[in-house]
This record gives C-alpha cells, structure tokens and sequence, in this order.
C-alpha cells in the first residue's frame, strides 16, 4: 500500500469510528507504529485530524461532518457536566435558544422544570425532548432538515430568528479559535448560529475541549461575543487563559 492510500485509509477509518489508535492502525496496515504517526502527523498538517495520545480524531470540514447519532456516544460524561454548568447560567432568563448539537441538547434537557420558560430551536430532537417534558413552550424553527443532524436551515429559520430578541443563547460549534472565532463546516448553519448570536442579549458556548484550536470552513462569532466557554477538562489552564483575555469567563468542568 502507497503512503497516499494508507493515510486516505487512516482518514477513512477515523471519520467512520470517530477516531483511530496508533497501535490498532499499525497491526491492520501492517506497518510500524512510527509509520503511522508520521502518516498521522501529515494529516493534521492538511488539517484533516487532531492527533492526540495514543491516536487522533477527524476535524470536521466542509466536506466532512460527524452524524448526530455519533455524536451522543462520544464524551458523553464530560457532555453531561459542560450542560449542568451552562445551565447554572441561565439567571432569570425567560427566552432561551438552544443550538443543534448533542451537547446543546443536553443544556436543554437539563433546564429547569419549576419556572415558565420559552425555548427556541432548529433542532428536532431538541424539541421533541423539551415538549416531551412538558416543562417549557417550545418553539419549532422551521425549515429544511440537514439529515445529518436533524436540524433545520435556510432562510425560513433565519426569518424567524430576526424577529426576535432572545434573553439568552447556548451556541455550539465545530471549532472555536482564537485567530479564527466559532465556526462550522456547512454556510447554511453558519447563517442559523450568526442569526441567533445577534438576537441574544447573552451568549453561552458549550463544547468539548477537542473543539478548540479547531477552524472550520464558516466563521459565524468572534469569542469576544461571549459571556462564558463552557467545556471540559481537558482544555489546558493555559490556553483557557489566553482565551479569557478575549471577553468570556472560561469555564472548566
């Protein structure tokens, strides 16, 4: 197998499982391990992947994007405490929109039930889970159903969202940078998230710290638009630093 057909295997392989180890690559290609890191070291230089210890994880592009159903198996506890906090934020906000995304659904599954509150969203399954709960109005944004995320897009959503002023906005992204601010693979949701960002009076990001560093193909916020990053852990204290010189509270959970 040529170098070429072995990195768009390694590729392959890590777009379709979420990622991919050293070792498990190596005793597959039948190469050696040292062999696969440099393959992996040249994927990222294309910016295709995020090595980390032990193996990497695909970046999403333009023309790559993980499905929702992969998303709700991957960091699922760490999802679970970045939602918690961001919904510690919430104040006495009445009007809340809550992006696509799983961990956005998480925030919104965890909003409190005891008080009246209105959620907007271009997200089914959002939806469906906050009006199953019976807990809060919710708000359908209409439009076309991205397949890969079962959210709505284009200008129906966006019509709807100029019309309003939302108390308080949780946004997720692909990526979030401090060169390149929040971004996203695909125009359409980009239009959506800039949308919801202008219509808030506040904004809360919520993502995993393997979002970070990260630049998509569609820029829709700059950092300094938020109140609060909400992710995990694993973002270094250094580089939660440095992105707090920016405006937002950075919050580690």
């Amino acid at each position: 197998m040529q170098a070429d057909e072995r990195q768009h295997r390694i590729l392959s392989l890590a777009r379709s499982n979420g990622g991919v180890e050293v070792t498990r690559l190596a005793e597959e290609l039948a190469v050696a391990p040292e062999t696969v890191r440099r393959d992996l070291k040249l994927l990222e230089q294309h910016g295709l992947i995020r090595r980390t210890h032990g193996g990497a994880y695909p970046v999403e592009t333009a023309t790559f994007e993980t499905t929702l159903a992969m998303r709700t198996t991957r960091r699922v506890p760490e999802k679970r405490r970045i939602a918690a906090a961001a919904v510690d934020l919430l104040g006495d906000a009445a009007t809340v929109f809550v992006d696509e995304g799983f961990t956005p659904q998480l925030v919104a599954e965890a909003l409190p039930t005891d008080r009246e509150l209105t959620v907007l969203t271009a997200s089914l399954s959002t939806a469906a889970a906050v009006a199953e709960t019976g807990a809060a109005n919710v708000l359908m944004l209409g439009g076309r159903v991205r397949g890969r995320t079962l959210a709505t897009v284009d200008h129906w959503v966006t019509n709807m969202l100029s019309g309003f002023v939302i108390d308080l906005a949780f946004i997720g992204a692909n990526g979030i940078s401090r060169q390149h601010g929040l971004t996203t693979p695909d125009p359409a949701v980009a239009a959506v998230k800039s949308c919801a960002v202008r219509a808030a009076r506040r904004r809360v990001f919520v993502g995993i710290h393997s979002k970070f560093g990260v630049s998509s193909f569609c820029r829709f916020a700059d950092i300094g638009q938020f109140e609060a990053l909400i992710t995990d852990t694993g973002l270094p204290a250094t580089e939660a630093r440095r992105l707090s010189m920016l405006g937002p509270q950075v919050m580690r959970v």
